[in-house]
């Protein structure tokens, strides 16, 4: 498919949140006892990063809703600054619409780890656990070797807008650089289209760069109840330790229900779709039936 013609179809919603609107895709079954699964993609993503993990979701019964931030994929372009205390605002102005009430399970890739962090403390009542799938801590943003690294990531972002900007990245959305998770054709279409669109790179550029305003917001909110269920999902062999992974483990190390698993053969991009799906699913798994046993 030519990513230069190719459009989105009409997969999910659009959804009014005062003015703007944000693309929404749920799926699983309406009448779900377990919490809703929201589920919040890493920088440069979107809702069609999740859609494997949304299929094998609703196989097992649960209910998910993804959605694409504002500017991204096909949302509405939204006010600056993208840091986390806006991205959050929309995202609980979507809830209000479209999930007014019942229990939530926040799940977060990779930079989705600061704004899980920072909802779930602004929706105590309503968590009732955490998937951190190789996510960004608040707390990382201390570490220099961090910190770093995300000046760095925001410069290529940075790159990556502009070049995308005058086209010259349409020609390699083709390529396995148009979509390095693995996902289903159709939707791979839509994530090569997103790689190579000037709107969708701009937007995510901002909010790369936002990215430490992001980590101090969530840290001033508070911190994480230990109460709350909490699986860590983390790529790469658990024999490789690092100052990050030890970062990225800390939540659930900190919760009184916390899970760990490594996924040894994924990488940051990969382990949302094939067989490593399965292993996100089996996290939630884990936080609902934690979250069920302590309100029993």
């Amino acid at each position: 498919m030519n990513a230069q013609t190719f459009k989105p179809g009409p997969r999910g919603a659009m959804v009014d949140i005062g003015g703007r609107r944000l693309h929404v895709v749920r799926a699983g079954p309406d009448d779900a006892r377990a919490p809703l699964v929201v589920l919040e993609a890493g920088a440069f993503g979107f809702s069609a990063d999740w859609s494997v993990v949304q299929e094998r979701l609703a196989q097992r019964g649960y209910a998910s809703l993804a959605y694409d931030r504002a500017g991204l994929g096909q949302s509405d372009p939204g006010p600056a600054p993208r840091d986390g205390a806006a991205i959050g605002a929309d995202l609980e102005s979507l809830l209000d619409r479209v999930a007014p009430r019942g229990r939530l399970i926040l799940c977060g890739h990779s930079m989705a780890g600061l704004h899980v962090h920072r909802l779930a403390t602004r929706l105590r009542e309503r968590i009732a656990g955490l998937v951190l799938v190789d996510a960004t801590t608040p707390h990382s943003m201390r570490s220099k070797l961090v910190s770093t690294a995300v000046t760095q990531f925001a410069g290529v972002s940075r790159l990556a807008a502009w070049t995308a900007g005058v086209g010259l990245l349409r020609p390699l959305s083709a390529t396995p650089l148009g979509d390095r998770i693995g996902l289903h054709e159709a939707i791979a279409a839509e994530k090569r289209w997103a790689f190579g669109d000037a709107v969708h790179n701009t937007a995510a550029a901002d909010e790369v760069a936002q990215w430490p305003a992001a980590a101090r917001q969530a840290l001033e909110a508070g911190e994480l109840d230990p109460n709350w269920p909490v699986a860590v999902i983390l790529a790469g062999p658990a024999d490789a330790r690092s100052g990050l992974k030890t970062l990225q483990l800390a939540p659930a190390h900190a919760s009184r229900f916390g899970m760990v698993e490594h996924v040894s053969q994924a990488n940051h991009a990969s382990v949302l779709a094939g067989p490593h799906a399965d292993v996100i699913v089996r996290g939630v798994e884990h936080v609902a039936t934690a979250a069920t046993r302590m309100e029993a």
